[in-house]
């Protein structure tokens, strides 16, 4: 009975990870406001870290055995080059993007746990663009926009904690549903080493998927992008 009571407790007990991390990422998708035509993004981790104004990225997650309350924080301020096309020859998209997600956890196996949350996307865009106009030559576009919106979420979630010391995680998501965006998805795989009770440290890979076309005030605006990389996660238990 006294075993017992005691393994029953420590199913109980909180544990606490904070992590500190960097995304090294990739860009490719489209945006665009009102009538000017979709702008293409291509850009890779070169691009976006010398175009990076400021960015800010931490996580947060409190468990038990059976229970997993998750947050994840993103800010990115970015600035780019467009694409270059026949209609667009030349310009800059900025953007201002903050994505907070959070989602609550349930252990159905040993190493599955499956869940519901959501994430709350802000994104402030604005463009400079040179736009072919026969035959008259270019013209000059200058186009703003900012979208607040909530993708609901289903989760799914791998974990192996080989020896306390070796760490391994697969995560999914898929959500939006015309709620927020019209269909988003997100997949993270991550491996990594405990070298304390305190500190761990993981690699891996992150890709996220955001659709979203809605009417802002008067204005139409699409925000198609994958967004995906290396990720260098600093962890912190206690």
């Amino acid at each position: 009975m006294i075993c017992s009571a005691q393994e029953t407790k420590r199913d109980k007990d909180w544990k606490f990870l904070t992590e500190i991390y960097l995304l090294f990422p990739n860009m490719n998708g489209e945006t665009g406001i009102g009538d000017l035509v979709s702008v293409p993004i291509e850009a890779n981790p070169g691009d976006v870290f010398s175009n990076l104004r400021f960015g800010g990225m931490i996580y947060f997650e409190a468990q038990t055995k059976k229970w997993a309350i998750t947050s994840d924080l993103v800010f990115m301020n970015l600035e780019n080059e467009i694409t270059e096309t026949a209609i667009l020859p030349s310009g800059t998209v900025k953007a201002n993007q903050g994505i907070w997600e959070n989602a609550g956890l349930y252990r159905v196996l040993q190493f599955l746990e499956v869940g519901v949350g959501g994430r709350l996307n802000h994104l402030k865009t604005s463009m400079d663009v040179n736009r072919n106009v026969f035959p008259l030559g270019t013209e000059e576009v200058i186009r703003e926009s900012t979208a607040t919106w909530f993708d609901p979420l289903i989760i799914a979630r791998l974990s192996a904690d080989i020896k306390d010391r070796w760490l391994f995680q697969l995560r999914s998501d898929i959500g939006g549903f015309g709620i927020g965006s019209d269909f988003t998805w997100q997949v993270q795989g991550y491996f990594g080493y405990r070298f304390s009770k305190l500190f761990q440290l993981t690699a891996g890979y992150r890709i996220l998927s955001i659709d979203y076309k809605k009417s802002t005030g008067s204005e139409p605006f699409v925000f198609d992008i994958y967004e995906f990389g290396p990720v260098i996660r600093f962890g912190f238990n206690f």
